[in-house]
């Protein structure tokens, strides 16, 4: 009797379309998923002496540091919002997107071992990082509200404001954001493994070009015009001054730089799949 593909569960091919975006084999391996992310979860800080604790001191004294050099020292203006809580909203944000990037930008070289061993869609791993790193960011949320309420409490003015409600879409962005960028540089580092030292120094570089450490009225005061629109142009930076207005309700905010972001994002998003996808069917044979 003839087998045919149809009669078989899985039908592993070599054979590439040129977009494939796997959607519908992921979601077979949504348990093996899971368990990535339990995993990551469990073992992040194991055998550490602070632990979780690393949640909390990573922002707490990064916010200070740039209350101090940039607020203080360069004179940086944040208006009617505390120094220290503008920058810890900025922080947390962009550490979230960080994290997704820097945990899924070398995929390949550090699970070459399991890859090679037995198959299940690779793109799992980075998913599995990118949701598990959602953990430090409510731990790292619920630090900022901690001090918002503090500021509130001690007369400050500060309040959410109406567009809270965007607040989810927002995180979802900052994913696709960092993943599919950390998919695309997975997929190069197999052949390229210069990269993975770039990274972190490329990371550094971005977040000040991201109005992390400043608001996006300053950059225009104070940087060069052609300087001062890449930073309006960077995607980062409007998701960091969304997540301010949202939480803080001060920055800049326009739905068409929303389109513009969420736009930006998803295309990366899954020009990045594509590319992981197409890379995971050789890169044994080049890692």
């Amino acid at each position: 009797m003839k087998t045919t593909n149809d009669d078989l569960l899985y039908s592993i091919s070599a054979e590439q379309k040129l977009i494939d975006f796997n959607f519908k084999e992921i979601w077979r391996y949504k348990d093996l998923l899971f368990l990535f992310v339990k995993r990551d979860i469990v073992t992040l800080y194991k055998q550490t002496i602070l632990g979780p604790l690393w949640y909390l001191i990573q922002p707490l004294f990064t916010s200070l540091i740039f209350t101090l050099i940039f607020n203080n020292l360069g004179q940086i203006q944040t208006g009617s919002i505390p120094p220290f809580l503008f920058n810890l909203a900025g922080i947390t944000a962009w550490n979230y997107f960080k994290e997704c990037l820097t945990g899924t930008s070398n995929t390949f070289t550090k699970n070459q071992a399991i890859f090679g061993k037995v198959y299940f869609p690779r793109v799992i791993m980075p998913m599995s990082v990118t949701i598990s790193n959602l953990l430090k960011f409510s731990i790292q949320l619920a630090i900022f509200f901690g001090f918002f309420l503090f500021y509130w409490w001690q007369g400050s003015t500060v309040a959410l404001s109406g567009l809270v409600f965007l607040f989810p879409l927002y995180v979802l962005l900052m994913a696709l954001l960092g993943l599919g960028l950390g998919m695309l540089i997975s997929a190069m580092t197999t052949k390229y493994r210069d990269l993975t030292i770039l990274v972190g120094f490329g990371v550094q570089l971005l977040m000040y070009v991201s109005a992390v450490p400043y608001p996006l009225s300053e950059a225009r005061l104070k940087f060069p015009p052609l300087v001062a629109r890449l930073v309006e142009l960077n995607p980062l930076t409007q998701i960091t001054e969304g997540f301010r207005k949202m939480l803080l309700d001060t920055g800049s905010f326009t739905w068409t730089n929303f389109g513009y972001t969420a736009m930006i994002s998803v295309i990366i998003f899954l020009l990045g799949l594509v590319v992981f996808n197409r890379t995971e069917k050789q890169f044994i044979d080049t890692v």
